[in-house]
């Protein structure tokens, strides 16, 4: 395997402080062309932005395997002015309203500083704070003065931190993939080709992996992205039972989400490897939500197809928390999987 250590983890914090909402990646596309330069035998930016590489291994009968990673985040959207630095903006993606009031933000391509203002508690009603405060009553402040274009997007201005073996950061979903491509197209395999999809506008519908995987043609697709991890005790004391994936139990193995039912044969190989590797792995519970898999797999004449996440807790909000050893075991389970990759994985029924 590869090493894993801090040259990886830097790479992952310039990720996270980049500012890529939806529909506005440049930022993280610039980063991921610089990093896979001389690494690929093709890369090109298609029409909608996703960087597409490719890496062509050895060998007869192939299969054309395709990695996928979005490099967009939820954020921000400025949507109207209103004098003296205060703007109207729209969500980008699913954000919970009642988290926003307070929060800083940078606005535009110059990282602008401002805030999520709201009435502050001295000036709203008992009655006013029994409620959700509506998105439309809340505003970006820039300040007097402060001058933004509309269209513009902002994202949360939180830095990326690491405190020993945890990492904080806002849009570790997905500059955990976006991290997890470069090292593998770095350390690709001899055995397969490599189709490693950077993709845009992830957080509004897969529309970036949808046309990439029509690009790509691939023989199967794997989605690597980071899933929240709802492990915390229940409110009731009783244990939580309704988890979708824990902190510390390793990559996150998808059975089925909201958009997608994994591949059977792709499940069975991925655990088998970890079981091969000695690598910790868990399987994430079925429920709601989505990754490029929901895209890919339906791609065509259809492609068998795989998540594989970093668990993270605080999803959308502005400070989420993660693992390093769980980022550094999915990088590993990835890995070591590439490596052992046939067609023969997917010459079986389902």
């Amino acid at each position: 395997m590869a090493a894993f250590g801090n040259p990886q983890l830097k790479l992952l914090e310039r990720l996270c402080n980049a500012s890529a909402v939806s529909g506005d990646e440049g930022e993280v596309r610039r980063i991921v062309l610089a990093e896979i330069e001389g690494l690929a035998d093709e890369v090109k930016v298609d029409a909608l932005g996703n960087v597409l590489a490719t890496k062509k291994g050895t060998g007869r009968n192939r299969p054309r395997v395709m990695v996928s990673a979005h490099m967009d985040e939820v954020g921000f959207m400025l949507v109207a002015e209103e004098g003296e630095g205060l703007y109207r903006f729209e969500t980008v993606g699913g954000i919970d309203v009642r988290q926003l009031p307070g929060k800083a933000v940078l606005v535009g391509k110059d990282h602008l500083q401002g805030v999520i203002g709201a009435r502050p508690i001295h000036l709203t009603t008992a009655d006013e704070r029994r409620r959700t405060i509506p998105l439309d009553t809340l505003r970006i402040d820039l300040g007097p003065g402060g001058k933004a274009k509309l269209g513009e997007r902002a994202t949360f201005a939180t830095r990326f931190q690491r405190n020993g073996p945890v990492l904080i950061a806002k849009a570790l979903d997905n500059r955990f993939g976006v991290a997890t491509l470069i090292e593998l197209l770095r350390h690709a395999p001899e055995n397969i080709d490599l189709l490693a999809a950077f993709t845009v506008q992830e957080e509004i519908g897969l529309r970036g992996a949808k046309v990439a995987a029509h690009a790509f043609d691939p023989d199967l697709g794997i989605a690597v992205d980071s899933t929240p991890a709802n492990d915390l005790p229940s409110h009731d004391g009783e244990e939580n039972n309704a988890y979708n994936t824990r902190l510390g139990l390793g990559p996150a193995i998808y059975i089925a989400d909201g958009s997608t039912l994994s591949d059977p044969r792709l499940v069975q190989f991925l655990s088998a490897t970890g079981d091969a590797l000695g690598i910790p792995y868990q399987f994430r519970q079925p429920g709601g939500g989505g990754t490029d898999a929901g895209a890919i797999h339906r791609a065509r004449a259809g492609v068998p197809s795989i998540s594989v996440s970093v668990p993270h807790r605080y999803a959308h909000t502005a400070a989420l928390i993660s693992r390093v050893d769980d980022w550094k075991n999915t990088l590993a389970l990835l890995q070591g999987g590439l490596a052992r990759m046939s067609r023969d994985v997917i010459a079986g029924s389902r």
